[in-house]
């Protein structure tokens, strides 16, 4: 019974995921306007939740070819996710702190490494493999494997959390400063504009959170899982299944749905004039920098 509400926990979980982060790669293939830079990454990044939700749904409780494929994807775009998170940490922190105008010709080597990376840490996890909890193909139970899938998917992810948290600081102490010196410099006729830049930063703020936060539950339960093979905490499970299949949803919400893609959506659906009073927060507000936006 508990792997029945966990499998349905889980399908339910990635298939909000599924359509949120399917919700941005369509924004991005539709809307010529969102296709900067910038957000390329988030669509590489919502691509990669789309894959890794879709495979997660599919489970299957079957042994043979079909679980370790679908087991071996699960890994490959959880991984590549959670490395796209860092390429839009380093493209920040290349642009505001370091002041560089080279991102873009850094793509080549974010797709090298993010690909790379994952089919590496995927190929890796092949070692002491063997399958058999039910219906999570992509769980462990012998003692290496469970090591294994520690050393290649927790050890990079928890790398990753530590990198964007780095990073994102950096950028926000740094626009923070960039801030009160023009306020200082030009009291009143600064603060309205630099409203929007401190919102832009208080969601930055976020961005390390989402992986946190999906994968928090997941690392305890696979650390207590480790030292005591025998004994599964049920709520645990729960929380670590449900969390971590809504990764995609987080991702979508906070890098996707920034001002230019609520701008786009807004210029193309042709509301009816009382319906457009209910969208207040669609109104497009002017032209805002990329990497506001972003």
């Amino acid at each position: 019974a508990n792997e029945r509400i966990l499998t349905a926990i889980n399908t339910g979980a990635s298939s909000l995921s599924f359509v949120g982060s399917g919700f941005i790669v369509l924004c991005y293939l539709l809307f010529k306007e969102l296709r900067k830079f910038s957000f390329k990454l988030v669509f590489f990044l919502a691509l990669s939740d789309m894959l890794c939700s879709f495979f997660g749904i599919i489970g299957d409780p079957s042994k043979g070819y079909f679980c370790y494929a679908q087991g071996y994807t699960t890994h490959f775009f959880c991984v590549a996710s959670f490395l796209w998170t860092t390429t839009i940490a380093f493209t920040l922190h290349r642009t505001v702190v370091r002041h560089k105008t080279d991102v873009e010709d850094l793509e080549p080597m974010f797709h090298l490494y993010v690909w790379g990376t994952s089919v590496v840490m995927t190929v890796l996890r092949s070692i002491g493999n063997d399958h058999g909890m039910g219906a999570w193909c992509w769980a462990q139970t012998s003692r290496t494997g469970k090591a294994v899938h520690f050393i290649t998917f927790y050890a990079p992810l928890w790398g990753a959390i530590l990198f964007n948290g780095v990073t994102y600081f950096q950028v926000i102490r740094m626009l923070n400063n960039a801030t009160r010196m023009a306020v200082g410099m030009s009291e009143r006729a600064y603060q309205s504009d630099s409203r929007p830049d401190m919102k832009a930063l208080n969601r930055w703020g976020y961005y390390p959170l989402i992986l946190i936060g999906s994968w928090f539950f997941g690392t305890i339960n696979r650390m207590h899982d480790f030292i005591e093979p025998g004994h599964r905490i049920f709520w645990l499970s729960v929380l670590d299944v449900g969390m971590a299949a809504l990764m995609g949803l987080f991702n979508s919400i906070a890098y996707g749905l920034n001002t230019s893609v609520r701008r786009a959506i807004y210029e193309r659906l042709d509301l009816p004039e009382r319906l457009r009073r209910w969208f207040p927060k669609l109104r497009p507000r002017g032209q805002q920098s990329e990497l506001v936006s972003l």
